[in-house]
């Protein structure tokens, strides 16, 4: 199968496209490099551009046999997207309407969508399952949900056929670090959590007013490699998943709810120094969170996750050198 990864060059994109050809398929990249860095494509087919360039799409195209789209292309940061919303609904929203009209135009009939658990509704045991009620807390989360609600009426116009990926909190790196996460600054907890730890500097709790067990939010922290093998298991049980239903859904978790103090809890125990915590307000945008009891994933795709936050942790800390290595910070 030869994919193409929109936003292959990120974080996600291009663990995603390890993942795709360490199972045997082809990957060509399309990325407009505003958060993904060049070390991470290596040999693969690169087009730099952007996702809404309808002649761009055109071009790959007729030099390439796509037999299926990977849209990883998003900005993703909620604080960011409660401050630009507007912003937010133009890339993320109107440039995939823009890509999926491309798309059509060139006959393309699979297209794996990385959504997001954040349009869940909150819940009161903080578990979802792919029917629970949807009700996105930020700009970002409203972005996914509005995609989402396009793709759904997209099969019976076009033929294409859509699998939304509803995924929670990716941590960790490709286990051989061939990429990880690429960002200066990032916002993300694991990558707090690596910060402070590196400069001895004070972590901070983003909120421990929740009414979760310990106060703090809950995740379910799902380490990348597991969320890029979901990605291939898609891809290739991506005709059965639709057979009935040209339009499906699937909670990409562990199943495990891990609060933040517990994560650094575990992070304190596998990098064997003492931390640095303090308690804050809540990030604009942020939500108690939610996991996922789902098996559908399971028992559609025959994915399951494999490795655990510890795991993420101690390759989340292996790729610090390496980042240095490659990318010089």
């Amino acid at each position: 199968m030869k994919v193409l990864i929109t936003g292959g060059a990120g974080y996600i994109g291009s663990t995603v496209a390890s993942a795709c050809e360490d199972a045997g398929h082809e990957v060509v990249i399309l990325d407009d490099f505003s958060t993904g860095r060049r070390e991470f494509i290596g040999s693969r087919a690169l087009y730099e551009g952007d996702i809404a360039d309808g002649a761009l799409i055109d071009r790959i195209f007729a030099e390439h046999h796509i037999d299926a789209v990977v849209h990883c292309a998003a900005k993703i940061v909620v604080p960011e997207s409660v401050a630009d919303p507007l912003g937010y609904y133009d890339n993320n929203v109107g440039k995939t309407v823009t890509l999926l009209q491309s798309l059509v135009r060139n006959g393309n009939q699979r297209f794996l969508f990385s959504s997001s658990a954040s349009i869940y509704a909150p819940d009161e045991h903080f578990v979802v399952t792919e029917d629970s009620p949807l009700q996105p807390g930020s700009p970002y989360a409203k972005t996914k949900y509005l995609v989402e609600m396009i793709l759904q009426d997209v099969p019976a116009a076009t033929g294409m056929r859509v699998l939304s990926l509803r995924y929670f909190n990716p941590i960790g790196t490709d286990p051989k670090l061939r990429s990880g996460q690429q960002l200066e600054k990032p916002t993300h907890v694991l990558a707090k959590l690596l910060e402070a730890w590196q400069n001895h500097e004070t972590f901070t709790v983003t909120g421990v007013d929740w009414p979760t067990r310990d106060g703090s939010g809950i995740r379910d922290f799902i380490h990348v490699w597991d969320l890029a093998r979901a990605h291939v298991a898609a891809l290739e049980h991506f005709d059965e998943a639709t057979a009935d239903n040209p339009y499906q859904v699937f909670n990409i978790g562990t199943g495990n709810g891990v609060t933040v103090k517990e994560l650094a809890a575990s992070f304190e125990e596998i990098s064997g120094d003492p931390l640095k915590v303090q308690f804050g307000p809540p990030r604009p945008g942020d939500v108690a969170g939610v996991y996922t009891v789902s098996t559908k994933a399971r028992d559609v795709l025959g994915w399951k996750a494999e490795l655990t936050e510890t795991e993420a942790v101690r390759d989340a800390i292996a790729w610090l050198p390496k980042r240095k290595e490659m990318l010089g910070y």
